[in-house]
């Protein structure tokens, strides 16, 4: 059987939620969670959990959860094992995934950054490997292949760690 890369830390859950106003007042004001980012054309948003780029809980209004979805979940690991997890997850008999279609490479998450690779379990679970990225939050751009966002940074000046 084909290994897969280790895995480091549970870093996201997804809740569904009756009224995404009241559960973000909740987790923000009451729970003390820092509030990552909104979707609002998706009644969506996501928490760090403790801390910004440590983990994540997202809240879904009902009905609002991609219809494929039973459950996700994401795991941390480190940036070199989600770029090969791609690799892996064939080996495994499993497809690499992201937002509905096979991909090749990590897709990067621009308002985190992270680099991330989906895949579903046996029972159709969304599963996710997932990689903090050390640049700044770029909320602006939408997700991208993981060698865009590396051209993009090299262009700028910037280095992305690759390890």
């Amino acid at each position: 059987m084909t290994q897969l890369p280790p895995v480091r830390a549970l870093f996201e859950a997804h809740l569904t939620v009756q009224d995404l106003d009241r559960s973000i007042a909740f987790y923000r004001d009451v729970m003390g969670l820092p509030l990552a980012h909104i979707v609002s054309a998706r009644n969506v948003a996501f928490f760090w959990v403790p801390r910004e780029g440590e983990g994540m809980l997202g809240l879904w209004g009902v009905g609002t959860a991609p219809v494929s979805i039973r459950s996700h979940v994401a795991f941390r690991l480190d940036l070199e094992d989600v770029e090969h997890s791609v690799e892996a997850l064939r080996a495994a008999g499993l497809t690499p995934v992201s937002f509905g279609r096979e991909i090749d490479e990590p897709d990067v998450l621009t308002w985190m950054p992270a680099a991330s690779v989906y895949f579903d379990d046996p029972d159709g679970h969304q599963l996710e490997y997932i990689a903090m990225l050390e640049q700044a939050p770029r909320p602006d751009l939408r997700r991208m292949p993981l060698s865009q966002w590396r051209t993009l940074h090299a262009e700028e000046g910037q280095t992305v760690r690759t390890e």
